[in-house]
């Protein structure tokens, strides 16, 4: 038994043992590269080619490299990596990021929107409107109101007036009178 025990100093290593770490070989990306533009500190992408009908997932930062790997049908929208959403794909909108490797992105379809979980219209509770709802009481027959009488307002014609001169005339004839004593008058003066 005494040969099978030996010191530490006599005790050779047989194989190295793992460390626990694992090497990876971590690449560049290949193939279409966009950098989002410097003049935008930070640039949503979202779960499709449209960021009305789909929802944003993430942010892109200034002078963020990702590949890109489609363009949208449209050709406004570019595909691009995104690690950490499913399908690891984001859409970004074309006007802020630089294509930065020239080439020709492939047209990509749209991906299906998704569909709400509850109905568009809300059903209406009717225990909820029938608090609001003031009841008409139906009368047995309909009630008629005789309308006030009706005036219309006429003009009589004043009698005196008949067979005078009119008041115009009787100006302009005095004017003409007036006139044509100042054109004498003048003339006389000369």
């Amino acid at each position: 038994m005494a040969g099978m025990f030996h010191s530490p100093l006599q005790m050779s290593a047989r194989a190295q043992q793992p460390t626990g770490s694992i090497p990876t070989v971590t690449g560049t990306p290949s193939g279409m590269i966009v950098v989002v533009n410097q003049d935008i500190e930070t640039v949503l992408v979202y779960s499709g080619p449209s960021s009305y009908l789909y929802s944003a997932i993430g942010v892109l930062l200034k002078g963020q490299e990702v590949p890109a790997f489609g363009i949208s049908e449209d050709r406004n929208w570019i595909q691009v990596s995104y690690p950490g959403v499913p399908g690891s794909v984001a859409w970004v909108y074309g006007p802020y990021v630089t294509i930065k490797k020239l080439g020709n992105l492939p047209v990509l379809e749209a991906p299906s929107t998704s569909t709400p979980t509850q109905a568009l219209t809300p059903a209406i509770n009717q225990t909820l409107v029938a608090a609001f709802v003031t009841p008409v009481t139906p009368t047995r027959l309909p009630t008629f109101t005789q309308p006030a009488p009706l005036v219309v307002a006429t003009f009589l014609v004043d009698e005196s007036t008949i067979n005078r001169v009119p008041l115009g005339l009787l100006i302009f004839g005095l004017g003409f009178i007036g006139g044509f004593g100042a054109l004498i008058s003048f003339l006389r003066g000369q």
